[in-house]
């Protein structure tokens, strides 16, 4: 961890307001799993290219995120059976300010991720916050309030990049904890880093070239379903399996 603080210090700074046009809430994300030393070589390589989100002198931000899912676990299960059409729905918590979120993800056949998130009071339960999620979903959400629950909660630390062009995005998730809500199995990741490029289509991008360089491999990585997976072992995970060994042997290779 400290060895990431000190990185992410040569880094120049950009704040929420400067970020404000680069929302990217109808984009391609491309997932890359790391190693936490491949990371440090990363965070040195992106330097002269990239800025930074800096929010009051803080660049590693925490996150709490509740996913939820129907008692059969539909979203879970549209996933593994490799749909490219599908939905998780989620309230999420910046812990550095409390601000919280109801966010609903829709994923199409192109690839393409769009997601729709408001402002609710940060709580325990979708029901008491009824009279605002409840239209939200009917606009929105292939699922009823009353279909789904809470299944599992995650918290990680987060750090954003921005290229210099403020074309796309890089969120490095790190130190991951898993809480099924479910079957009450925990587990954590702590030498392992989720880097997500975010951009609108396939602008170019100065980050494919490092991670190419540093070797951080391009893979697909749900932290709602490899959590699920890693945490409840009723779920059928078999199609998992192979990103799940790959992540147990960065664990593991100490």
């Amino acid at each position: 961890m400290n060895k990431i603080i000190e990185k992410t210090l040569t880094l120049p700074p950009i704040t929420l307001a400067e970020m404000s046009g680069i929302k990217l809430m109808n984009r391609t994300d491309t997932k890359f799993v790391a190693t936490i030393e491949q990371l440090h070589r990363f965070l040195a390589a992106v330097h002269g290219k990239y800025y930074i989100q800096d929010i009051d002198g803080k660049r590693i931000a925490s996150y709490h995120t509740t996913y939820y899912d129907t008692d059969d676990y539909q979203m879970y299960s549209m996933h593994h059976a490799g749909r490219q059409v599908r939905e998780k729905i989620r309230v999420r918590t910046y812990m550095d300010n409390d601000d919280t979120f109801f966010e609903i993800k829709n994923k199409n056949n192109h690839g393409r991720t769009k997601k729709k998130r408001i402002p609710i009071g940060k709580t325990n339960t979708l029901h008491d916050e009824r009279d605002t999620v409840v239209p939200f979903m009917a606009k929105h959400a292939w699922y009823a309030i009353d279909e789904i629950s809470p299944v599992i909660e995650n918290w990680f630390n987060r750090i954003t990049l921005v290229n210099f062009d403020k074309t796309e995005r890089l969120t490095i998730d790190f130190n991951l904890r898993f809480h099924h809500l479910k079957s009450d199995g925990r587990d954590q990741l702590q030498r392992v880093a989720i880097i997500e490029l975010k951009r609108d289509g396939n602008v170019p991008s100065p980050a494919l070239d490092i991670l190419r360089e540093v070797r951080i491999k391009r893979s697909g990585f749900s932290k709602y379903c490899i959590g699920s997976a890693l945490t409840n072992n009723r779920l059928k995970s078999n199609n998992f399996k192979e990103r799940m060994t790959m992540i147990g042997k960065m664990e593991n290779n100490r």
